[in-house]
């Protein structure tokens, strides 16, 4: 499986089917055509442009209902549940966050936040959403074993780089990637030292990407 970072949240996830998470792009551009988007939360700079998309959505019962007035083939689900897509498996699990539809007038609710772990061609690929540190992401660790983490470090809006390192440590995942930083200033971090605190401290490898860049990934193998 190919793994793509697109800035902010968004990642591709490029197996035998193509997955699209968090479809808010900062540059604009969208190099792949996804089979099926997931969606962790309302926030604009997570649904980004899905409702343009018109493809097969994962999302929080909430944000369903919103994409299919839209008229986007969306699949409701809630935390906990598991849903199979075209060979592609979506668990959602909670994230603390806030989630409101903000495009409507004043907004309204959007559901509760959450994140996915997404398995694909046997590789599993925990994306956490906008989230706080919380002590059951070491049940996420103990249910799934994802290959992968995909964590939020930006702080302000959600955990930086100190809790990060513990989320880190609770999930388990031999690689990490981090993500929701420097799109704007208030995000701005040094993810280096992050990297650097988590390879010295433990056995994980700390991925940083710039937008655009992809690694392979293997279920022997986090680093194919």
């Amino acid at each position: 499986m190919r793994l793509t970072w697109l800035g902010h949240a968004c990642f591709s996830l490029v197996g035998s089917r193509t997955v699209l998470i968090d479809p808010f792009i900062p540059e604009g551009s969208l190099p792949i055509e996804p089979d099926i988007v997931a969606v962790t939360h309302a926030h604009a700079d997570h649904l980004g442009m899905t409702a343009r998309l018109k493809k097969k959505t994962v999302a929080i019962n909430e944000v369903a209902k919103y994409l299919a007035s839209k008229g986007v083939p969306a699949e409701p689900m809630n935390i906990g549940g598991s849903i199979t897509i075209d060979g592609v498996r979506f668990t959602m699990t909670p994230a603390l966050h806030s989630s409101w539809l903000e495009d409507e007038g004043m907004g309204f609710y959007g559901g509760v936040a959450a994140g996915f772990v997404i398995t694909i061609d046997g590789t599993s690929v925990y994306h956490a959403g906008d989230t706080a540190l919380f002590s059951d992401m070491q049940i996420i660790r103990d249910l799934y074993r994802p290959d992968v983490a995909l964590l939020p470090v930006g702080g302000r809006f959600t955990m930086g780089p100190d809790e990060a390192m513990v989320a880190a440590r609770y999930v388990g995942a031999p690689l990490v990637v981090p993500m929701h930083y420097d799109t704007f200033p208030a995000i701005r971090q040094d993810v280096q030292n992050f990297k650097q605190a988590i390879e010295r401290t433990t056995s994980m490898r700390v991925m940083v990407l710039s937008p655009g860049e992809s690694i392979d990934i293997s279920p022997e193998s986090p680093l194919a």
